[in-house]
């Protein structure tokens, strides 16, 4: 436990941010999996499912929970299951 003011202000929040980035990083890994399901069993509905997971993705590279980079690997893989290379 923190004994400096300054280190216990730290400590709260450390714990504010970490439970802000795992539900961003849960809502994610949400949407992604719906994508994922939605392309594979040849849904109707599945651009705009990938649309938004796309949308949920950028909205977390905004916040800094992800790094562009990542995020951009994470959205070049679902427009891959979405139009395959043949």
């Amino acid at each position: 436990m923190a004994n400096i003011a300054s280190a216990q202000k730290q400590n709260r929040k450390m714990i504010k941010h970490r439970a802000r980035n795992r539900a961003a990083m849960g809502a994610i890994r949400t949407a992604v999996k719906r994508a994922r399901t939605a392309v594979d069993d040849k849904n109707a509905e599945a651009a705009k499912i990938v649309k938004t997971a796309v949308a949920v993705i950028d909205s977390a590279v905004s916040k800094g929970i992800l790094k562009r980079q990542t995020a951009s690997r994470y959205i070049s893989r679902l427009h891959t299951r979405v139009a395959p290379v043949e």
